[in-house]
């Protein structure tokens, strides 16, 4: 029997293919209302079904179960999946019929939230919102394109492939991660541009977006020092002022990992928990130290805004994951999938880069 709690802000993960006793007590606690997958909890599909079934049985409301499964070399689940392009390979497309690019793009997107909604997940992070300076490894061939333009349009038109693949989109990494060289994963990156040159080309994409009722956003572990010396998941300025207040941004507000390099400014993990939800983060992300999260857990004393349960209700899937099996098993579908796949094999290079937020 579901246990009736309110989700909490806190995004915790999981160690293997199926819930151990420690972990369904962690995800009872009031504090959790997520929680993220990685490729560690992947075997097949109906492994995948099972152990989404019984993450979503714990609770009422459901937690909500996300994953970085954006294509190219940031799709956590392989085997019964379509591979997905790199988002790169749509800007390309773009350079020899924006319309068709426009028209991939949505099929990209419906084929992978239909895919994730038959398997029980309701979220994905995506669409990458960065813009491609050639600068930053980890992003890479995870942008679309150079131009704020074009990433907006394809971006646009993913989101409308991911709702009509019944999931809800999540841009990311507010205000831009394309521009710096380190990765955030493992050092803080800063961007010395000023608020203008960011306004004049990586915050459009975010803009533009956010006027169209994008779901969510992540912001970056990046220091923008012309701006705030603290990183835009921790900056009232960022988060509150600009993107609610100058964007007019709705949605929800993911923190990115906070066992990152990039957010080790903030403090131990309680304290950056703490900074995140001050800042105007509604959830906080904990991956891969179950350690660490359980330290949260019985550290934190938050109380949760009052807008948290209507954002993450957003967040939640639209239709079964029996309906989505159906839909994934249908001729129309097979035909959106084999567009994706013959995409995905013309990309070049779509694994090149950096692993991103897997554990060895």
């Amino acid at each position: 029997m579901s246990v009736h709690c309110p989700r909490g802000p806190i995004m915790v993960d999981v160690a293997g293919l199926s819930l151990t006793d420690a972990e369904r007590q962690r995800l009872l606690h009031p504090l959790v209302g997520a929680v993220i997958l990685f490729r560690r909890n992947f075997q097949s599909v109906a492994q995948l079904r099972a152990l989404t079934a019984d993450i979503h049985a714990l609770r009422s409301p459901a937690l909500i179960i996300a994953v970085d499964h954006e294509g190219g070399r940031v799709q956590r689940f392989i085997d019964g999946f379509t591979r997905l392009p790199s988002m790169r390979a749509l800007g390309m497309l773009w350079g020899q019929s924006p319309e068709l690019a426009r028209a991939r793009a949505e099929a990209v997107g419906e084929v992978l939230a239909a895919e994730l909604r038959a398997c029980g997940v309701d979220l994905s992070f995506t669409p990458v919102l960065d813009l491609d300076w050639s600068r930053c490894a980890v992003i890479g061939n995870r942008a679309f394109h150079r131009d704020p333009e074009v990433v907006t349009e394809l971006a646009l038109a993913l989101q409308t492939g991911l709702l009509r693949g019944g999931m809800a989109a999540c841009g990311k990494h507010f205000p831009g991660h394309g521009w710096v060289e380190g990765d955030s994963h493992h050092v803080i990156p800063r961007d010395e541009r000023s608020l203008e040159a960011l306004r004049a080309d990586d915050l459009r994409p975010f803009a533009r977006l956010a006027q169209a009722g994008l779901a969510a956003v992540m912001p970056a572990h990046v220091v923008y020092p012309a701006v705030d010396e603290q990183a835009a998941g921790f900056s009232p300025r960022w988060l509150q002022d600009i993107l609610r207040g100058e964007l007019g941004f709705a949605g929800a507000i993911f923190s990115d990992d906070l066992c990152m390099e990039g957010a080790s400014a903030a403090g131990d993990i309680s304290a950056r928990a703490r900074a995140a939800f001050a800042a105007g983060c509604d959830m906080a992300l904990v991956c891969n130290r179950p350690d660490l999260a359980e330290q949260l857990l019985a550290e934190l004393d938050v109380t949760a805004p009052a807008a948290l349960a209507s954002r993450l209700a957003g967040m939640a899937g639209h239709g079964s994951a029996a309906d989505w099996q159906a839909h994934t098993a249908s001729a129309e579908f097979a035909a959106l999938r084999a567009l994706v796949a013959a995409l995905q094999a013309q990309d070049v290079a779509p694994q090149t880069g950096p692993a991103v937020g897997e554990v060895n």
